[in-house]
């Protein structure tokens, strides 16, 4: 085939092209196009979904989880839960702080109504915790979380970094960096949270507190099972539970939550943080 029959041709494609482009797009064509723009806008909105999804789930394999299993590890090694004394153990978080009343001894006394000693967290205790921690993390506090951990050889998770293991950082479904907490604390016998040694996570945003309570006792559940709210009130026995007391439409701060309202939370706010209390086996 000549070289010049090549030309004509390049030439009649061009000569098309350009009639193309005067003419313009038909209807069909146009279709194609919105439609694949919208698969394209979906499927990243639903990638959102996806990726905050797995971060959740990260959250409870990589930090709830392994906080669980570096409490029970302190407990196999030391004997004691943490805070406890090893030559007169009292089986409570921070019972070497403990303070019984007459009549309220382990041996024999009712628990029931005592309060019970500080929590063990790193620093101060998490924002929205009822309970006080027992003192500033240092040299001075011997009954800091990483200490005690540290002086157990107990690995702790990496957390958000070096010496804030006890934390971690997500977002919420606003775009704004929440911080999770974990403390650990005692709670007497008839606690609506959960009585005995448990570990408070503050800083959850009601989406993740309801997604960890899912995984950890198969349904979202305030007042129910190892993982509750704090602060939820026992209802009758036997008997259905109770939601979470907010949702994601509540800004941090905003007044009178509740599980099914819908709050004045603005794309721009910080989403409303929970505290739950998570139930240990020690």
């Amino acid at each position: 085939m000549s070289a010049h029959h090549f030309s004509r041709r390049a030439g009649r494609a061009r000569a098309g092209f350009a009639g193309r482009l005067q003419q313009g797009f038909t209807l069909v064509e146009m279709a194609i196009v919105l439609a694949v723009i919208g698969l394209i806008i979906g499927a990243i909105a639903i990638g959102k979904d996806v990726q905050r999804n797995a971060e959740y789930t990260k959250i409870k394999n990589k930090f709830v989880d392994q906080w669980e299993q570096a409490y029970n590890a302190y407990y196999q090694r030391t004997g004691v839960v943490l805070g406890d004394s090893q030559t007169a153990p009292r089986l409570m978080v921070n019972g070497a702080n403990f303070n019984a009343a007459a009549g309220t001894s382990i041996s024999g006394g009712n628990m029931t109504g005592v309060t019970g000693p500080n929590a063990i967290c790193q620093g101060g205790a998490g924002p929205n915790m009822l309970r006080t921690a027992q003192g500033v993390a240092g040299a001075g506090n011997p009954f800091a979380l990483r200490l005690l951990m540290n002086q157990a050889g107990v690995r702790m998770p990496p957390g958000r970094a070096e010496g804030a293991e006890d934390r971690y950082v997500y977002l919420d479904t606003n775009g704004n960096p929440q911080e999770i907490q974990v403390c650990f604390q005692w709670n007497a016998p008839g606690t609506a949270e959960n009585s005995g040694n448990v570990m408070v996570i503050t800083g959850l945003t009601p989406d993740l507190a309801r997604m960890l309570d899912q995984m950890i006792d198969g349904k979202p559940d305030a007042q129910e099972g190892r993982f509750r709210q704090q602060g939820v009130a026992n209802g009758t026995a036997n008997a259905a539970g109770v939601q979470w007391s907010a949702n994601n439409t509540y800004a941090e701060g905003g007044a009178g939550p509740t599980a099914a309202g819908t709050g004045a939370n603005l794309d721009e706010d910080q989403v409303i943080r929970m505290v739950a209390i998570y139930k240990m086996n020690q």
